[in-house]
């Protein structure tokens, strides 16, 4: 099996796909969740000679709803909130029928419940949780108009649908236990499926285009999952999967090897374009580099210690023949030998790091080795925000949009006038900008209208088999539930087909009027919260991508002053993988907030954003390779260069400085200096690399680069050639 698992790259992938499998786990208990409370409560229900449909329907809907909103940081504070949830939804069916005869009151009460939801969200998302379903069971009832003699049955499918969601989610599948040790698994999974082909490409005499396309797909797709365990790592869980292991340690394996991965796929074409292929043995060691490294299954209860002592040896016989090279072409080195030095570091902290992980293991297995691990907390200190919190503005924009759609939607369809109040809460749901506003109502509308077509069309073919209907029903839940961070147009219209078919067996089926009414509800509920996110304290979505750029530069001016600031005070900067993934982080907030720019009407007037993009991409890259690069090691250097160090540091701030200025104000202001001073002097007079020193031309090669990508960010943003310092020195005032 195992052999057939190697050479199955489809299996591989298959297997790698949806990192930790989130995607299925909470879809899965979701949809089970949903099933188990309607179908225990239409059982129990028909026991006791009372129509089990409407609360089924209701106990359905806080079963799902207990897996999907739960959103707390702990596990204790979601199993409070899971049960809270069970008032909120009594006091929502309770409300909203006892007063569904009056139109303006159960009207404020559900633009109320809005307000709230978002108002006290700024003390927590259990707050948010709780509104949701609220919202949602009061929605249900007020349409339904149910009786007070038929609140107990209500009650009573409620705790059902709740008792399910807590179940599954707290008792059967232990979320973040289960979901870390998947998320691992997935990682190796994707980073032995990258050794592979990466040992197919070396093993190849000239690289097929179709591999190579490959090969950058599936190394794209190690750095998402690597993103996604780093999330995913909390000290109180790998305590409990790993005993002995640091969350540091974890992170620092994940983040090195994805870089390993990274660096030899990037090198490989300019080592066989440069001719050093052709040397067998380089061939050879970089093979048995890679495959040692496969078969180091570091986490792995079988785990043979021996794998790792074969990998130690093989990158010592690489870096011997790293340093051989080099003396030989010590008057002109090539520019590949500086790309194996880089691979053989990279290999070197991977190893370093998993014999640290084996140690850990090991020692915790002892009695009376294993030390108690205080969780750190993070004192976050809030600055105080001018004007109003973005929650306040939030819940003031619901409460205008709620009050707006409650009005047109008694326009178009006096007898369901509150469609058009979902539509517009949805929509406000996470988008905090007025780009985002716009293209989840684009998404949502043309999803439900292509949704309600086939929705509805299905569901009049196989109106007159329930059995069918039910179970096409839950399918539609499941993928929608599953595609949600797919394609967001795909879950509305999963969604608007699962409504059409909810609509034929509660009411016994559906016209062509309901259709249309549908689509013309949620294209207005689209816009009206659209037309409010752009009145009503709008947040434009350049002013948002902007913000997402200075907290970027701010992150990095922190982390190259800290790598920098180390040679000066050796200090250990492995940490420095917590802050690149939180970079990585930045990155792709900034994609995301770009999104609604580049794909909306106005994409022309922001052509040069991409530009910025990539260049922010570029710089991301070159940061995380001052960490993977190398740690630190025995420098010793003359007084000129420990005079450069604090020179690139000042300069360096200061080009950070004068980029967010220019990005705050819109102003081009100031100038930005080059390190190239610094970096001659480092060249001129650094020691050379010897098995006793670090290479200071190598450590400090990615901090130039850095630098010369702010320049280029420096000429996108306006500033000219003639306002940049040439080779002087910068010293500040």
């Amino acid at each position: 099996m195992r052999m057939f698992y190697q050479n199955s790259y489809w299996l591989r992938r298959l297997l790698a796909s949806d990192p930790g499998r989130k995607r299925l786990n909470q879809a899965g208990k979701a949809t089970i969740s949903l099933i188990s409370a309607v179908f225990t409560s239409t059982l129990l229900l028909n026991l006791l000679g009372h129509p089990p449909l409407l609360p089924s329907i209701i106990s359905g809907i806080a079963g799902m709803m207990g897996i999907m909103v739960v959103m707390d940081d702990t596990r204790e504070k979601k199993q409070v909130t899971t049960l809270l949830l069970a008032l909120s939804a009594a006091g929502g069916v309770t409300i909203g029928s006892l007063l569904a005869s009056n139109v303006i009151l159960v009207s404020a009460w559900m633009v109320g419940i809005i307000f709230c939801a978002f108002y006290f969200s700024r003390f927590g998302s259990r707050y948010f949780s709780l509104g949701m379903i609220g919202f949602f069971t009061s929605y249900f009832s007020s349409f339904l108009k149910l009786s007070p003699d038929q609140f107990p049955w209500f009650y009573l499918t409620i705790a059902i649908g709740i008792s399910f969601a807590f179940l599954y989610n707290f008792i059967i599948f232990k979320d973040s236990v289960q979901l870390l040790k998947r998320s691992m698994n997935s990682f190796h999974r994707q980073a032995n499926l990258c050794f592979q082909l990466l040992i197919e490409i070396i093993q190849d005499a000239e690289t097929s285009e179709p591999r190579r396309k490959k090969l950058v797909y599936n190394v794209r797709k190690l750095r998402e999952y690597a993103s996604n365990v780093s999330t995913d790592l909390n000290a109180q869980d790998i305590r409990e999967i790993w005993p002995g292991l640091e969350t540091q340690q974890m992170r620092l394996y994940i983040f090195d090897t994805a870089m390993f991965v990274m660096t030899m796929s990037e090198s490989l074409q300019k080592l066989k374009s440069d001719d050093a292929f052709e040397m067998k043995e380089l061939r050879t060691l970089l093979i048995k580099v890679i495959y040692t490294l496969q078969q180091a299954e570091v986490l792995n209860q079988d785990y043979k210690e021996k794998n790792l002592i074969e990998a130690e040896k093989v990158i010592q016989s690489l870096r011997q023949m790293i340093d051989d090279l080099f003396k030989q072409r010590s008057t002109q080195p090539e520019g590949w030998l500086y790309l194996l030095r880089r691979i053989e570091a990279i290999a070197t902290h991977v190893t370093e790091a998993a014999l640290e992980i084996k140690s850990s293991l090991n020692k915790a297995s002892i009695p009376g080795e294993q030390e108690d691990e205080e969780d750190e907390e993070e004192d976050d200190k809030e600055e105080e925000e001018k004007g109003l919190k973005p929650t306040t503005k939030k819940a003031i924009q619901s409460v205008i949009a709620g009050t707006i759609a409650i009005i047109v939607g008694y326009l178009i369809s006096p007898i369901q006038p509150y469609w058009v109040l979902l539509t517009t809460f949805i929509v406000q749901l996470g988008t905090e900008t007025v780009g985002r506003t716009y293209l989840k109502g684009l998404e949502r509308s043309i999803g439900t209208l292509i949704g309600a077509v086939l929705g509805f069309g299905l569901a009049k073919l196989v109106s007159d088999q329930p059995q069918l209907e039910i179970i096409l029903l839950f399918s539609f839940i499941f993928l929608a539930f599953y595609l949600f961070t797919v394609s967001y147009t795909l879950m509305s219209l999963l969604i608007t087909m699962l409504i059409a078919f909810m609509y034929d067996l509660m009411l016994g089926g559906i016209t062509y009027q309901l259709l249309g009414a549908r689509v013309i509800d949620t294209i207005a509920g689209a816009g009206i919260a659209l037309g409010v996110a752009a009145l009503i304290y709008p947040t434009k979505t350049m002013e948002k991508v902007s913000d997402t750029f200075m907290e970027y530069l701010e992150e990095l001016e922190s982390y190259v002053n800290e790598y920098v600031r180390s040679f000066q005070q050796p200090t250990d900067i492995k940490g420095l993988a917590d802050h690149a993934f939180q970079m990585d982080a930045k990155i792709q907030a900034i994609e995301d907030e770009s999104k609604p720019v580049l794909q909306g009407p106005g994409a022309r007037r922001y052509s040069g954003l991409p530009r910025w993009i990539t260049i922010f991409t570029a710089i991301n890259y070159y940061a995380k390779h001052l960490v993977a690069s190398s740690y630190q090691k025995n420098f010793s250097y003359p007084e000129e260069v420990k005079e450069v160090f604090p020179r690139v540091q000042e300069k360096f701030t200061h080009n950070i400085h004068v980029l967010k200025e220019i990005i705050e104000k819109e102003e081009v202001t100031g100038q930005l200096y080059d390190l190239q001073y610094e970096r001659e002097q480092i060249e001129r007079y650094a020691p050379g690399h010897n098995e006793d020193q670090g290479d200071l031309v190598h450590h400090l090669y990615y901090v130039w680069k850095i630098n010369q990508s702010l320049m280029v960010l420096g000429d996108r943003l306006g500033l000219n050639e003639s306002n940049k310092g040439n080779k002087k020195p910068y010293h500040s005032r």
